[in-house]
């Protein structure tokens, strides 16, 4: 049993089957594609929604220092991802890498929680542009009933209850879209991602740009507010809560990996589109963070759309911006869906195809060059949990999810120099050990700063994981059992 468990995949078998067939997946994404699937993903609700949340309830201005922190541990992580992107090019992500280095029970773990990231991700976004959308409406004297505009069920600490929404339509709405998008085949979505990520970036930039003129200095003291006397509550330990919450903003980078069978040149493309992208996307957050806490106190940044409240905040001045602002949010978040689900088809693809999950989810549409059945089951439930859920309770499980993610990719870099070390390595990790240990520490650091309640709900997701695995993954294994 021991054995089965922690047997692990052959580095080089797995690079034959990538160039001989690719398993039916297609080589369609350049250098300039995969960066600007990057920022697609990276740029959205981190900067649309989270930042003002996160403020008013654990950094407030020092923000920015909690986007530093989670930045400093991405950049670790994003360079172990570049090694591993460039050494093993194929569909999966850490799924795939923790398969080649720590086994298979440990990779389906890590590739049950990825799902959950992705699910997770996917859904709260949506249900964020939903809250843009719905405010666009507004503005345009269209007024949505909120029996198909809000979750129908919630949570607070009295537990669940339903709040008499029949599903959030919007949210349900945009998941469809997108999913029609991918089905058309990664080559087109790609192209329109393109065109989405210079509109909402463009957006981005004038928000920087005029809002710095509208700053009161009075918001931003004190810079630190003294903590309650609640770990995370403000003061340094909010800092490090608000990093935690927030990183979750950058796991871009890591559905990036995901593609890495598609692009055309990943030993070298993939490396540039990982570290480009979140080097863009960290200085992007820090700004539009520091402009955004000038502008409004951030006791007042507890709202599903905190740039707009900002820009609305200025009055006359910045009000031919508002509309812009809901649109490139609009913009910004679909091209984050795409990108989510995008990755979330292909953990299931990669699992299928190793038999840990039926392979039904690895048939390739034989057309588009694309899992078909993977992206639209990947729709379907990804449009449940928009409709039925409400943000805060989507978005608690993404964050922790991300963050063993890049623990493990730290941490596996390390057992690949010491178990294979005579790889070849188009791209190698630099001053090893110390980034990969220092980005597992940060990563780790800001796990246990996370609340009570989002470790329990990881350990309730990893219990079904578990019971799937030993039910139908460890019969099935194509590793454990090659016919």
């Amino acid at each position: 049993m021991y054995q089965q468990l922690f047997k692990k995949k052959d580095i080089t078998a797995i690079l034959k089957e990538s160039e001989s067939g690719n398993g039916g997946l297609r080589r369609n994404l350049s250098a300039t594609n995969l960066v600007t699937l990057g920022i697609g993903a990276i740029v959205g609700t981190g900067i649309f929604v989270i930042t003002g949340t996160a403020a008013a309830a654990y950094a407030g201005p020092a923000l920015t220092i909690s986007f530093v922190i989670s930045a400093i541990s991405c950049v670790m992580a994003g360079l172990c991802y570049a090694e591993f992107a460039s050494m093993i090019p194929v569909a999966g992500s850490v799924y795939s890498y923790s398969y080649t280095t720590m086994g298979e029970f440990i990779a389906w773990f890590i590739g049950w929680v990825l799902i959950l990231e992705y699910l997770f991700a996917c859904s709260s976004v949506a249900v964020g542009w939903s809250g843009y959308m719905t405010s666009l409406l507004i503005g345009w004297g269209i007024t949505l009933p909120a029996q198909i505009s809000h979750a129908t069920f919630d949570h607070t600490a009295d537990g669940w209850f339903m709040t008499g929404s029949i599903i959030n339509f919007p949210a349900v709405f945009i998941v469809g879209i997108v999913s029609a998008l991918l089905i058309g085949g990664i080559k087109q979505s790609a192209i329109i991602n393109n065109v989405i990520v210079v509109i909402k970036v463009g957006v981005i930039l004038l928000f920087i740009g005029f809002g710095l003129s509208y700053i009161n200095l009075d918001n931003w003291t004190p810079y630190i507010p003294e903590n309650t006397g609640n770990f995370g509550d403000f003061g340094w330990s909010g800092i490090l809560r608000g990093a935690g919450v927030v990183f979750y903003a950058y796991l871009g980078f890591d559905a990036l990996s995901t593609t890495a069978q598609e692009a055309k040149n990943p030993q070298r493309d993939m490396p540039k589109g990982i570290l480009i992208s979140l080097m863009i996307c960290a200085l992007l957050y820090i700004a539009v963070t520091a402009v955004l806490t000038g502008i409004v106190n951030y006791k007042e940044l507890n709202v599903s759309a905190p740039i707009a409240l900002a820009i609305d905040s200025t009055g006359k001045g910045l009000a031919w911006l508002s509309p812009f602002i809901k649109l490139g949010a609009i913009a910004g978040l679909s091209s984050v869906i795409l990108v989510m689900m995008l990755g979330q088809s292909r953990i299931y693809y990669a699992i299928s195809k190793d038999g840990l999950l039926p392979k039904f989810f690895s048939k390739i549409h034989s057309k588009h060059g694309i899992p078909h059945n993977a992206t639209i089951f990947a729709s379907v439930i990804t449009t449940l949990f928009a409709g039925l859920f409400p943000l805060h309770v989507l978005s608690e499980l993404v964050s922790i999810g991300t963050l063993l993610a890049f623990t493990v990719v730290c941490l596996s870099i390390l057992v690949l120099r010491k178990t294979q070390p005579d790889l070849k390595r188009p791209f190698k990790t630099p001053f090893v050990p110390f980034v990969p240990l220092l980005g597992a520490g940060i990563c780790i650091m800001q796990m246990l700063s996370l609340p009570m309640s989002t470790w329990l709900r990881l350990i309730g997701w990893s219990a079904i994981g578990i019971v799937i695995y030993f039910c139908y993954g460890i019969k099935h294994s194509k590793l454990n059992n090659p016919k």
